[in-house]
Order: C-alpha cells, then sequence, then structure tokens
C-alpha cells in the first residue's frame, strides 16, 4: 500500500528524529519523543502481563490522545490498512466506523463500544495516522464532548511528535519500544 501523509510532513510533522534539530526541547519516550506544554498532561499506558509501556496518552482540556508508533517499510505505508482493519473490528463489535476527512487527510470517526462499569456505551473516537520513513505514527483522540478547538490542540501534539525508529531489524508492523525518560533534556 502507499504511503500515506500529510504533504507538508517533513516540514510540519511528525517528524522522523533524523528531521529535528539537537537544541529542540523534547520529552523522550524512546520511540516518542514529545514537545512539553503546560497545558499537558502524559501518562504511560502500561500492558498488565509484560510490564511493557505500549502507548502514550495525552491529556489537554479534558481530550485524550493515545499515541502508538510502529515499524514499516521504507516504500509501503501501514495507514491505509490500518484504517480498513479498525473499521472492520470496531463494526463486527456493533460500533460504527467512517473514513473522513481531517486536518492531517485521511481519518477514521468511530463510535467505539466500551464498558463502562457493567454498561456498554460507545465512545466517540477519531483515529489518525501518518506513514514516515520507516516508521508509521497512529493517535486516537477520544474526549465526552468532542470540540473543535480540543481536537486541534492534539492534532498540534500529533504534528510536533517526533519518532525514532530505531536500527533494530522489525517487521513492518511490530510496536516501536517506548520507555520512561530518564530525566535528562530528551536529547
Amino acid at each position: 500500500m502507499e504511503k500515506i501523509a500529510p504533504e507538508d510532513r517533513a516540514t510540519a510533522g511528525p517528524f522522523d528524529v533524523a528531521e529535528v534539530g539537537v537544541l529542540t526541547p523534547y520529552l523522550d519516550f524512546g520511540s516518542i519523543r514529545l514537545s512539553p506544554r503546560p497545558d499537558m498532561q502524559i501518562r504511560a499506558d502500561v500492558d498488565e502481563n509484560t510490564k511493557r509501556v505500549i502507548a502514550l496518552t495525552v491529556e489537554i482540556n479534558k481530550h485524550r490522545m493515545q499515541l502508538q508508533a510502529f515499524a514499516a517499510s521504507k516504500s509501503e505505508g501501514l495507514w491505509g490498512q490500518t484504517m480498513d482493519a479498525l473499521k472492520t473490528g470496531i463494526e463486527s463489535q456493533s460500533g460504527s466506523a467512517t473514513v473522513a476527512d481531517g486536518a492531517l487527510g485521511k481519518e477514521l470517526h468511530a463510535e467505539v463500544p466500551v464498558m463502562v462499569g457493567d454498561a456498554r456505551q460507545l465512545r466517540n473516537s477519531i483515529f489518525v495516522g501518518c506513514d514516515g520513513p520507516k516508521w508509521f505514527l497512529r493517535g486516537v483522540i477520544s474526549a465526552v464532548e468532542m470540540s473543535p478547538d480540543g481536537y486541534n490542540e492534539l492534532i498540534n501534539v500529533f504534528r510536533a511528535t517526533v519518532v525514532s525508529r530505531g536500527d533494530l531489524p522489525m517487521p513492518p508492523g511490530d510496536l516501536l519500544p517506548l520507555r520512561l525518560p530518564t530525566g535528562e533534556n530528551g536529547q
């Protein structure tokens, strides 16, 4: 599949680690680096079985975005097939999903079934993605009440994100490793 990314990805992000300067301050989570903001909270999502960090969740003004970076090939993208797989999976669970045009290009607007206590509810979510050089970055935006401002704030965070693919050989689709920052300035 062809790579799907904003035409200005190399200059407006999300960025490859080779595209950013050394002086830019970032919080370094391994494969994902985030530009700090005073109004942003970041949570590491940990797999309970493996105790491995599997995603980062950013929250600004009651809007959340979960970020994950995956290995990809130089020539083929993952966003198109990922959208198809997400749409099929959500619909098989009695949710709904529609491909729409958004700030980054194609995105998936979905009502995802979730359990809240004993009750099944539908959560509004927007899946965004970007195929970069040898990586794929996915974000899942959600809020109790989605606002255009909240969406735009998280798109800005997504665009400012830096992905570090690393040198380890990994098959396309494998989750790139995340870790907690060690307290240095992100370089």
